[in-house]
């Protein structure tokens, strides 16, 4: 029978050969979601047996990761503000980077609406990370979450159900604000959330294969500039918002001074754009314009 470290060490080289970027974690991540363990327990056990069916899951799982599938989805997990979260194809994987948008989104809760009854509307739910993240830092909040694709929906409620958000988050398939339109439900939210597709056509083919192979391309296409869902999310928005709301978005690394102008001929006020920790441009806030 083959021990954890002999066949980690087969599979780091095919990975290797096949130019993926992390072959020792991802080995150990796959190796790992099957034995259902923890990482440290094939460190500290390396000599454990590997039976013969886990033997087979493993490789089968392995020749997906050396075509590129992302790890996340041959395991069906992803961690996400110290959540676990169902992933699969059909739904963009949850990035680190976009913990700055919900990291905002609690400071300016705490800040303006501190310990009062929040309502917010997510645009393109995908996962639910962000909805479901929120809904479980903010005690007093109710979630409209918005998605076109009715897979994306199916993913979300199953992380919905998984972390008993279901009382806080309601679920609507629909295109950005229409179906917030068919519930007559104009000013009625303190925060606008949004992490829309923002990449530029043409940038698309030279994503890594990981991305353009797998993840939807309705959840990363922008439009020829990547700012086609800015312009309707912005256009719209001060409709949906009560006085003093706030209007959130995940942006591209170059996008900040678009959208702060975009929002400032809208009248937002409050406009400022949040960097990551590489000083690139992340996230970007503005206040409902006083007389919309």
């Amino acid at each position: 029978m083959i021990t954890a470290v002999e066949i980690l060490r087969e599979a780091v080289e095919k990975l290797k050969a096949a130019d993926i970027d992390t072959p020792q974690l991802d080995a150990e991540v796959i190796l790992c979601n099957l034995l259902q363990v923890d990482r440290v327990k094939i460190h500290i056990y390396p000599e454990m047996e590997i039976s013969q069916e886990i033997c087979r899951r493993f490789w089968i799982d392995v020749e997906k990761r050396l075509k590129h599938m992302p790890v996340q989805y041959i395991v069906h997990h992803q961690e996400f503000m110290g959540l676990d979260l169902w992933v699969e194809e059909g739904v963009l994987i949850p990035r680190g980077d976009t913990e700055i948008l919900v990291e905002k989104v609690l400071e300016l809760y705490k800040k303006d609406f501190f310990s009062q009854a929040v309502r917010m509307i997510e645009l393109g739910i995908g996962s639910g990370a962000i909805s479901v993240s929120i809904g479980k830092y903010i005690e007093k909040c109710e979630i409209y979450a918005v998605d076109i694709s009715k897979k994306a929906l199916d993913i979300a409620e199953k992380n919905i159900l998984k972390h008993q958000m279901d009382k806080k988050i309601t679920l609507l398939e629909g295109d950005l604000f229409q179906p917030l339109k068919e519930k007559n439900l104009e000013e009625s939210f303190e925060f606008i959330v949004s992490n829309p597709p923002y990449i530029p056509k043409a940038i698309i083919s030279t994503l890594s294969e990981e991305v353009k192979d797998y993840e939807p391309s309705v959840a990363l296409e922008g439009g020829a500039d990547g700012l086609n869902f800015y312009r309707k999310i912005v256009d719209e928005s001060p409709e949906f918002l009560r006085k003093n709301g706030w209007l959130v978005l995940e942006i591209g690394y170059d996008q900040g001074e678009k959208l702060k102008k975009m929002m400032a001929k809208k009248r937002f006020r409050d406009i400022e754009v949040i960097q990551d920790l590489a000083g690139l441009d992340r996230v970007v806030i503005g206040r409902k314009p006083k007389n919309a």
